[in-house]
């Protein structure tokens, strides 16, 4: 027990040090002044070979191209994550979950920290189908998070789906290579059509991304074993979070990577504690699962109709209370607070007075008891708890009400 205090202690410990001695030495200012210029040389290089890709130009690759990239999303996995939760592939689901916060968090601090530039436009054209795709275009280049995030999420899927069908076939390990390489492909290909990357986005979250899966298959046994049988593990989890708010690079001018950190963040917190309290009785190896006797097809979209709309009240009630609390507490404890966009009474202000405060701070500027500061965006804290419990309603309320409804 005291073991497992004292490592828990040190890794916490040892992201506050890093925190406070990289904002210390100025670690992010530096890379990018080293990283930056590279980089937008070969975006500006690429530009002809991506407007020689985009001569093909046709309707048909314009919409396969846009279908295929919210295809592979985080907006369409975030939305499938819970069906694959109440599918009965617990540990599947809690996997995919942690690995895309983990491949968010590093692919965003790697985007803000180098702040290179998208091709520019013109005379690339950039087609953004969907809002998210506008969103997308807001944030930095390298490294492209939708082939960082393909390489991990289709290589770790098929990674379980070869150990938990144990099949030793050469033919079909490769016929499943194939899959993935022509994916992650086409994804690539996908994005630089699109006008939304240069070629050497592509490149560097087709590195990073193989990184990120090869170190993840190393310890994806040990986080799971952690997860469902640790001790300490929300309160660990907990404070891994909050930190983690805080461990995150200034961009060279605000995007929303941040926002996505913050949401998938809360996401993790919420899918650990509630799985680590409700394993034994939801989320074991010997839960019912979908397509056989025990959870039938209508069984299962029985559990979509009671779980979505759940989930989504859930969602609207963790962000009203958290509106309310947060505000409170932080006038409570005397912590200047703004919000840019979920309170209107904050909005350009530090408790009713103006502030040019930045929504990013930097790395120890977040910290409240080193920051100099004059406010804070508490829209941080909001999305946060909001995420962190609708992911909680995913694994440990909903499947209560699978329960009590037979379901």
């Amino acid at each position: 027990m005291e073991s497992i205090a004292v490592w828990q202690g040190a890794t916490l410990c040892g992201i506050v040090l890093w925190i406070i001695v990289a904002s210390y030495l100025d670690v992010t200012r530096k890379l990018r002044s080293f990283l930056q210029p590279w980089v937008a040389q070969h975006v500006t290089t690429d530009t002809p070979l991506i407007l020689q890709i985009q001569n093909y130009q046709h309707r048909f690759l314009d919409a396969f191209f846009a279908g295929l990239s919210c295809v592979v999303s985080v907006p369409f996995y975030t939305a499938f994550l819970p069906l694959l939760f109440w599918s009965g592939h617990g540990k599947l689901a809690r996997q995919i979950t942690l690995l895309m916060a983990f491949c968010d968090y590093m692919g965003n601090c790697i985007k803000d920290v180098v702040s290179a530039p998208r091709p520019s436009c013109p005379p690339v054209r950039r087609i953004t189908a969907t809002k998210d795709e506008e969103d997308n275009a807001l944030e930095y280049g390298l490294p492209s998070s939708h082939t960082l995030n393909t390489v991990c999420l289709s290589g770790y899927l098929l990674h379980y789906i070869l150990s938990y069908t144990q099949n030793e076939d050469s033919h079909v390990k490769f016929a499943g290579f194939a899959l993935v390489c022509l994916l992650v492909g086409l994804i690539g290909l996908g994005r630089i059509y699109l006008g939304m990357h240069s070629v050497v986005d592509v490149i560097g979250g087709l590195a990073i991304g193989l990184v990120i899966l090869r170190f993840w298959l190393s310890v994806h046994e040990y986080v799971d074993n952690f997860i469902v049988l640790g001790q300490n593990v929300t309160y660990f989890w907990a404070a891994l979070s909050f930190i983690l708010l805080f461990a995150y690079p200034t961009p060279e001018f605000p995007t929303p990577s941040f926002e996505y950190h913050t949401a998938f963040n809360g996401v993790a917190l919420g899918i650990v504690s509630g799985v680590q309290q409700t394993y034994h009785q939801f989320h074991h190896e010997a839960v019912p699962r979908v397509f056989t006797s025990q959870l039938t097809i209508p069984g299962f979209m029985g559990r979509m109709l009671v779980g979505i709309p759940t989930i989504l009240i859930v969602k609207f009630c963790s962000k009203a209370l958290a509106k309310w609390i947060l505000p409170v507490l932080a006038n409570t404890l005397g912590i200047s607070i703004k919000s840019t966009t979920y309170i209107a009474s904050l909005k350009g202000s530090s408790n009713g007075k103006k502030s040019d405060g930045l929504k990013q701070s930097g790395y120890v500027q977040k910290l409240f008891f080193f920051s100099s500061q004059d406010s804070f965006d508490v829209d941080t804290g909001i999305r946060f708890l909001q995420y962190a419990g609708l992911a909680w309603s995913v694994v440990d309320l909903v499947p209560s009400l699978f329960t009590h409804l037979s379901l």
